[in-house]
C-alpha cells in the first residue's frame, strides 16, 4: 500500500489541501504554488511507479482521488474567491468607489481575506446589529459558478480511469491543465496588485464575472469532451513521433522567459490550439 509512488500521490493530495487553506487565508499566490507542487508530485508518482515497477489498481484510484482535490476542488475554490472579488469590485464601481476601496491598505492577502469574510458573513447572515451588508442579489450566487470546476473534474477523472483510449493521449482536457489555467488568474491578479499599469487593468478584467464565468463553462465542457489532446509522456526521446511535444515544450519555455507568470494561461491555450490543429491535419491526411 505505502509504495514510493503512492506516497508521492499522497503528497499531491496534501498539496491540494494546503492550496485550499491558503486560498481562504487570502494568500492566493501560495495557493497556486501549492497546486504547482501538487502537479510535480502527480507527474513523479507515475514516473516512480514505472521506474520501480510498482503500478497497481490501488495507485490508479489513489491518483484520481488526489487529483480531484488538487486539480478539481482547489482551483474551483480559487475561482470562487476570484468571483467574490469580482462581485465586490462591481459593487464598489456602482457606488462610485475606486480601486483603493477594493485593495485595502496592507497586503493583497489581507484584502482578499477581508472580502471573503465579508461575503461569507453576508451570505449566512452573521452580521453585527450595526453591520451593513455589502453583497446583495446576484452577487450572493455568482461565486458558486466556480463549483462547475470540481463537479466536471470528478466526471473527467472517473472517465479517464475506465477509458482505454487514453493510454497515449487524452480525450478531453486533463484536469492539471484546467487547474493551471484557472489558478494562473490568481497569479496575474497578484502580479498586478498595487500597480497602476496594464497588469492591473488586464488582471482585473480577466476576473470580471462575465469573462471568468464564460471560461469556467467552456473549460468545464472541454473536461468531458471528446476532443483529442496530445500527452507529454515520452516513450522515447527521438524527434520522430515527438515533433508536437518538442514544439510545445520549446514554445512554452520561450513564452515563460518572455512573460513570466503571464505565460501560464497562454501556454494552456497553446496546448489546446496545437492539439486541435494536429487533429485537423491527421483528419486531412486520412
Amino acid at each position: 500500500m505505502f509504495t514510493v509512488a503512492n506516497i508521492f500521490t499522497g503528497c499531491n493530495l496534501l498539496a491540494g489541501v494546503l492550496s485550499i487553506i491558503f486560498t481562504f487565508s487570502g494568500r492566493l499566490e501560495w495557493a497556486v504554488l501549492a497546486i504547482l507542487i501538487g502537479a510535480l508530485f502527480d507527474f513523479f508518482d507515475g514516473f516512480m511507479a514505472r521506474l520501480l515497477k510498482q503500478p497497481s489498481e490501488l495507485g490508479k484510484q489513489l491518483d484520481s482521488l488526489a487529483d480531484l482535490v488538487t486539480f478539481g476542488v482547489a482551483p474551483g475554490l480559487i475561482v470562487f474567491v476570484l468571483l467574490i472579488l469580482s462581485g465586490a469590485w462591481d459593487i464598489i464601481l456602482e457606488q462610485g468607489g475606486t480601486l483603493n476601496d477594493l485593495w485595502l491598505e496592507g497586503t493583497m492577502g489581507y484584502s482578499v481575506h477581508y472580502w471573503v469574510s465579508v461575503f461569507l458573513n453576508d451570505l449566512v447572515g452573521n452580521q453585527h446589529p450595526g453591520y451593513i451588508n455589502h453583497f446583495y442579489g446576484w452577487y450572493y450566487f455568482l461565486p458558486f459558478v466556480a463549483l462547475f470546476i470540481p463537479f466536471f473534474s470528478m466526471f473527467r477523472l472517473a472517465k479517464f480511469n475506465i477509458d482505454e483510449r487514453q493510454s497515449t493521449g487524452f480525450i478531453g482536457l486533463p484536469t492539471p491543465a484546467n487547474s493551471i489555467f484557472f489558478a494562473s488568474f490568481a497569479l496575474l491578479l497578484w502580479d498586478g496588485f498595487d500597480q497602476d499599469n496594464w497588469k492591473a487593468v488586464i488582471s482585473l478584467t480577466l476576473i470580471k464575472d462575465q469573462i471568468l464565468m464564460t471560461f469556467v463553462v467552456v473549460f468545464s465542457v472541454l473536461l468531458i469532451s471528446e476532443v483529442r489532446l496530445f500527452s507529454l509522456k515520452f516513450t522515447h526521446f527521438g524527434w520522430k513521433g515527438n515533433e508536437l511535444r518538442y514544439l510545445f515544450l520549446l514554445s512554452a519555455a520561450i513564452i515563460i522567459a518572455l512573460l513570466y507568470v503571464w505565460a501560464l494561461p497562454i501556454i494552456v491555450l497553446l496546448y489546446l490550439i496545437l492539439s486541435i490543429v494536429s487533429n485537423l491535419l491527421k483528419t486531412h491526411k486520412n
